[in-house]
């Protein structure tokens, strides 16, 4: 009996220092900005109750592995391949799962995806009451179903080569019918492993909101390479509390920001308050008695971000590109010409999109130590 226990015991030991070790080594981190938390999302995914391949508790282990703070399983609800291994007349049956296995760590929101040819395409339903109401052949019929039940709906991939064969998103005249009724509220800017320009456009001119989503099928690990440092799309939610109501609000009211393959993307209202809340200067000191001071530049998120300078200074140990680290500390040596008690630094973010082809700018105000 002994000699069992030992291994045993030295296996759990082993199983829970690599679990907390590789959890903290993939928590996504960002911090919040003023007057909102930023609640990292990931709405659209699946398991084997449509199409994935994993039970609706690995997504939820996940999401609670990757510190997200919300997730949708959001099923696909004609697409059924699996139904012959797993029948199952209630569509709700993957979320109820999922919510069991959270045990309240995890805001596991009720969705579904309704599955369609172009157009309208495929589209989230989320916030939903029950999933079953919306089967129906008419799409319309669907979508006004999905509005009766307070549904925010997003459309999925729009730049889907199996739907859109050059890879450009465009609005449909069925889309512009789901937009004037206000059954359609956001759109995939980001799917999986792909990023579409021209979709972030028809959100700027329709004012719809910005998504980012995994849709993920296989395995979170598997398809974004969270070993070798890669990361899901996740849509951070600025919401005033960590509840369902506060983030559909976030939704709403378009206060979401997406980030994708360390870029963030969205409009310049969410992203600069969210550089700002990044990106703070440590401290600032002057190199003896020269006029070169050496700036500590702090990062507060998992974003490396990539700054161009513009401003009046040049750089004493790089050109005009910087590079701040995550999670740490960058120096700068800047050099100002004279001594100076303040000065500013600005940048344009070169990983930061607001619209196609187009980076916010930041100042950084540094204050020097005596």
């Amino acid at each position: 009996m002994k000699k069992l226990i030992l291994p045993l015991l030295f296996l759990t030991i082993f199983r829970l220092n690599a679990q907390e070790t590789h959890s903290h080594g993939r928590a996504i981190n960002f911090p919040n900005v003023p007057g909102y938390l930023s609640l990292k999302c990931d709405l659209h995914q699946h398991t084997v109750f449509s199409d994935g391949e994993v039970w609706p508790t690995i997504r939820v282990q996940e999401a609670l592995k990757d510190s997200l703070d919300v997730i949708s399983l959001t099923e696909h609800l004609e697409y059924q391949p699996h139904k012959a291994d797993i029948p199952h007349p209630d569509r709700n049956r993957s979320h109820d799962i999922a919510v069991k296995e959270a045990d309240g760590n995890l805001l596991v929101v009720r969705g579904s995806e309704i599955t369609r040819s172009m157009p309208p395409g495929h589209c989230n339903a989320i916030f939903i009451n029950d999933a079953n109401k919306l089967l129906n052949d008419d799409p319309m019929v669907v979508f006004r179903e999905a509005k009766n039940q307070g549904a925010f709906v997003f459309w999925n991939h729009p730049n889907w080569t199996a739907q859109a064969q050059d890879g450009v998103a465009r609005l449909s005249e069925m889309h512009k019918k789901l937009i004037d009724e206000k059954l359609l509220h956001g759109i995939e800017v980001v799917n999986d492993v792909t990023y579409s320009a021209e979709a972030l456009q028809i959100a700027l001119d329709n004012n719809l909101t910005i998504m980012g989503t995994s849709d993920i099928h296989g395995l979170i690990d598997w398809g974004h390479n969270v070993a070798g440092g890669g990361h899901r799309p996740i849509t951070i939610v600025f919401a005033t509390e960590k509840t369902e109501a506060a983030v559909k609000d976030g939704l709403v009211n378009r206060r979401t920001v997406v980030w994708y393959n360390n870029n963030l993307i969205g409009r310049e209202a969410q992203i600069l308050p969210l550089l700002n809340a990044c990106m703070t200067v440590k401290k600032a000191e002057y190199q003896g008695k020269t006029s070169v001071v050496t700036v500590t530049i702090e990062n507060h998120s998992d974003a490396e971000f990539i700054l161009s300078s513009f401003g009046e200074y040049t750089f004493h140990a790089n050109d005009d590109v910087v590079m701040v680290a995550p999670n740490g500390i960058t120096e700068v040596q800047v050099k100002t010409l004279e001594k100076l008690p303040s000065f500013d630094l600005k940048f344009t973010v070169l990983n930061a999109i607001t619209a196609p082809r187009t980076h916010p700018e930041i100042t950084l105000k540094v204050a020097v130590g005596d």
